[in-house]
């Protein structure tokens, strides 16, 4: 599977302290471990001797011990302790499936197959003036596809997100440009009326949004609002979107966000954005098929669509199988 080559994450840094956990990625049963280094470790949760799952374990210094009978491997995957028997030395062959991973944005990616290739980018990481959080993580009964989606729509606002986002009264979607790049699309000159874009929102303003697709299951939308509808001084923000795809129809995402306020209190900021998701989340759940269809004529679409049409597009030009249909 294409997607296999592509980084995603699994699980938030400040998870994987001192014991295994287990997680899932697009279907496989994934162990991430830290060895006494602090380095992250990703391995397929399965022993090799009698197939128990890694994440039962625990972890020794360099090694991840397997629960069921003790096997020690260390941090490169392979087996260095038989405790039935103490003198053996096990060959290479008796090693453990190793995936590549790293760490970035507060979360742990990890890459099942093929070469290291570069991680999604999220451009505001870098910018000292603006504050990062993440919010979450939300398992989504859907596909991963419909999720990134939902986040380059702009014509369910006001309906979806009334008197957030949008109102039925100001609907109207103006043309706006969007073109495809090597990680997916870029989407400029998009603008929406909303009655409170950010937390500080003081009064409706209109808001300019800029969306990039920077992996197949990641996205970032920047935003900026006219600086008299908001209570601080040069306020910006960018939202990462990051999604683990579990299953086809099963998805945990967070969101990264990077904001130019330092004086509000993480639960005010990640409660705003906790709004907006739990608004989404029962329309996405409720589509149907819950994968994403990528041949011609299989869903209507109109001139507001034109993000959407480019994504489904490039899925279809990198070969994507997984959640999608």
């Amino acid at each position: 599977m294409i997607e296999q080559s592509h980084w995603h994450p699994v699980t938030q840094s400040s998870a994987v302290s001192g014991q295994p956990i287990g997680v899932t990625l697009l279907g496989q049963a994934v162990v991430v471990w830290r060895d006494q280094q602090g380095m992250i470790n990703a391995w397929a949760d399965q022993c090799p001797h009698r197939g128990a799952r890694f994440s039962l374990g625990r972890v020794t210094g360099d090694t991840l011990e397997c629960a069921y009978h003790g096997w020690q491997f260390n941090n490169q995957g392979r087996c260095v302790h038989v405790p039935a028997l103490p003198s053996f030395k096990p060959p290479d062959t008796h090693c453990a499936k190793v995936f590549q991973a790293q760490e970035a944005y507060g979360l742990v990616w990890v890459l099942l197959s093929g070469q290291s290739s570069p991680l999604p980018l999220f451009a505001a990481e870098g910018d000292p003036q603006l504050r990062k959080i993440n919010c979450g993580p939300y398992d989504v009964a859907t596909s991963a596809p419909r999720v990134v989606e939902n986040f380059l729509d702009m014509s369910h606002f006001g309906f979806v997100h009334e008197g957030w986002l949008g109102s039925r009264d100001q609907t109207t979607v103006q043309d706006y440009d969007v073109n495809p790049t090597q990680t997916g699309l870029l989407a400029t000159g998009c603008k929406a009326w909303q009655p409170q874009s950010n937390v500080h929102s003081q009064i409706a303003a209109l808001v300019e949004y800029r969306y990039e697709v920077t992996g197949p299951f990641t996205a970032v939308l920047t935003k900026v609002p006219d600086a008299g509808s908001v209570a601080i001084a040069g306020f910006r923000e960018s939202i990462g979107l990051f999604i683990c795809p579990l299953e086809p129809e099963t998805s945990r995402v967070w969101f990264r966000l990077a904001v130019a306020d330092f004086e509000s209190t993480h639960d005010t900021l990640q409660a705003f954005q906790h709004t907006i998701f739990m608004q989404d989340k029962p329309v996405l759940e409720s589509q149907t098929p819950k994968r994403l269809p990528l041949q011609s004529g299989a869903e209507c679409h109109s001139a507001a669509d034109k993000a959407s049409a480019i994504y489904r597009r490039h899925l279809r030009q990198l070969g994507l199988t997984f959640g999608v249909c």
